[in-house]
């Protein structure tokens, strides 16, 4: 990717030079035609210039779950660092606004982030509803235009991360997960997305070749059922020598070695009544991909039987590169009873270790795929199997399960005064002003609550009992006396300040972020069914004054 100095000015950004936008299409286009409209009516008042604070957050945690996990911060950071219209932008802006005048574009021209500071809760990190995720402070006809862009690269973001992070849960530690969603995705831009965000939140692999190379994340993958099924028979292998892993010999004819070995197979006494006649045609497609690839052989076995045809075949020619100092990796299984299938191949591959005295080949690799989702490997789980690896791509990548998080935008404070955004629905009424935010952690290590203050208050302090309310529902709170307190929200941008700002972190950083801080999570926030909900709170200070406010701008009834 293109980097620039960033700044209007020519002047390098202390600190560091930031990319462009991975996505070209991230502009200041990339916007609600309202969000331009009004820009313009607030440059009309003599507002545009107005000192505002907005906050970003959302209101529920999505998949029914009581966490999220936040990301997408590098991607604003990045369209804050690069933000200019282009005079063929302007143009097009002026065209779009009914009787625009010309002021306005030269207003335009002149715009950048230099005037703008974003506060933001590190990347990756484990996040609640009502906690702003980013403050963003500034001239307020520019933050307007900033606001649909944001919401954009955090919602899906988080969402697609968040539902990695659940499926990760669910496997455990242990398994391998491989998001191979980029044929389901909504379009490319989805399909990146994805991948990075998944592995953010704790997949170990993608089959996205385009997000390997931009993001550095590994890549897995091997073959598919049209690359099997294109096999008539081993004549269409013209090339059967292979040279042994340490290259000191040569094996001239690798298809009757692996011929030899199959007869091996079928003599076996535990092994005989399981299979008679694989499908020959299938065999001579392994044999060519190990040819390929004698080193990392992993085969999809369920093209014609897994098990009377699949599973022998991948034997054959995984015994067949042990004799030559390779080890297969292993198999994939994309139809049928996953559960049952597995621990069958696992038995297949322990009786030839036993049988045939080939150390550690009970031990090979079986990857699972088939529309996997959360709730069936959930189930795989409860039914018992040997999956070692899971490939999970549409539902993962699509978040099936739910389409949005629903990030929302709050004016919270312009000119220094507070404002507060009513509704009917409770839920959808903001938290006003400019705030700080903490979590608290207890004796356990384990975070209790995260807390809002006024910008102006003090600091929780560790050892000290502090009461916490629910922001609207006056009997619900709690005193807690923390033995640890971290503040949220650090500042990631100052415009062309001279001032120290948090340093945008390496992806694989923000992936250890996410994975620790949800090892640190108490189990019950965690679990799928009906899991415990994480309370957030405010101060009793900012407490009285959300309702002070919301009482002064409530209008009052009349009656007849």
């Amino acid at each position: 990717m293109e980097s620039k100095e960033n700044g209007l000015d020519g002047k390098k950004q202390p600190g560091r030079v930031v990319d462009k936008p991975t996505n070209p299409m991230v502009t200041p286009l990339l916007n609600d035609l309202y969000q331009f409209t009004m820009a313009y009516a607030y440059w009309k008042a003599g507002k545009q210039s107005e000192r505002s604070v907005f906050d970003l957050y959302f209101r529920k945690n999505p998949f029914g779950g009581e966490y999220t996990i936040f990301a997408g911060l590098e991607e604003c950071i990045k369209f804050l660092a690069n933000f200019n219209l282009t005079d063929e932008e302007i143009d097009f802006v002026r065209d779009s606004l009914p009787g625009c005048e010309e002021a306005f574009c030269d207003y335009l021209r002149g715009l950048d982030c230099s005037d703008i500071e974003v506060y933001a809760i590190a990347e990756g990190s484990v996040v609640f509803p009502k906690v702003p995720l980013l403050r963003i402070e500034g001239p307020v006809a520019v933050v307007q235009l900033l606001e649909t862009p944001f919401l954009n690269l955090v919602n899906y973001a988080s969402l697609v991360a968040t539902n990695a992070a659940r499926h990760r849960f669910v496997a455990g530690k242990s398994k391998l997960l491989l998001e191979f969603g980029a044929r389901r995705a909504q379009g490319p831009d989805g399909a990146i997305s994805a991948s990075k965000y998944c592995y953010l939140g704790g997949f170990d692999a993608t089959s996205n070749v385009a997000a390997g190379k931009l993001f550095g994340i590994p890549l897995r993958g091997t073959h598919s059922h049209a690359f099997v099924s294109s096999f008539m028979s081993f004549d269409e292998i013209v090339d059967k020598a292979l040279r042994s892993s340490d290259g000191k010999s040569t094996c001239e004819d690798f298809v009757s070695l692996v011929q030899t070995c199959l007869t091996k197979i079928q003599n076996s006494s535990s092994l005989c009544g399981i299979f008679s006649e694989t499908n020959k045609s299938e065999l001579a497609a392994f044999t060519s991909y190990a040819l390929a690839f004698p080193s990392a052989f992993l085969a999809l076995v369920d093209t014609y039987d897994v098990m009377k045809s699949g599973i022998p075949n991948f034997c054959a020619v995984a015994l067949a590169l042990n004799e030559l100092g390779f080890k297969a990796v292993g198999i994939r299984l994309d139809s049928g009873d996953l559960a049952y299938l597995s621990t069958e191949a696992r038995k297949f591959f322990c009786a030839i270790e036993r049988e045939l005295n080939v150390p550690d080949f009970g031990k090979m690799i079986i990857t699972a795929s088939n529309d996997l989702n959360e709730e069936t490997v959930d189930a795989l789980n409860k039914q018992g199997h040997e999956v070692d690896a899971f490939g999970i791509g549409t539902n993962l990548v699509t978040c099936y399960a739910q389409a949005a998080l629903g990030c929302v935008f709050k004016l919270v404070e312009i000119n220094n005064q507070p404002r507060i955004k009513l509704s009917e629905d409770v839920t959808k009424v903001s938290i006003p002003c400019k705030k700080r935010t903490y979590r608290l952690f207890g004796k356990e290590g384990y975070p209790l609550v995260d807390i809002m203050t006024g910008e102006n208050e003090p600091p929780p302090k560790v050892g000290e009992r502090l009461l916490c309310r629910h922001p609207f529902n006056e009997s619900k709170r709690a005193f807690v006396v923390p033995q640890r307190v971290e503040e949220l929200l650090k500042c990631y941008w100052r415009g062309n300040a001279d001032k120290a700002r948090e340093e945008l972190e390496p992806l694989k950083e923000i992936r250890n972020r996410c994975i620790k801080q949800l090892e640190n999570m108490r189990r019950d926030h965690m679990r799928r069914l009906n899991p415990t909900p994480y309370k957030v709170s405010v101060s009793a200070k900012l407490y009285d004054f959300i309702h002070f406010l919301w009482l002064n701008e409530a209008p009052v009834g009349e009656l007849h």
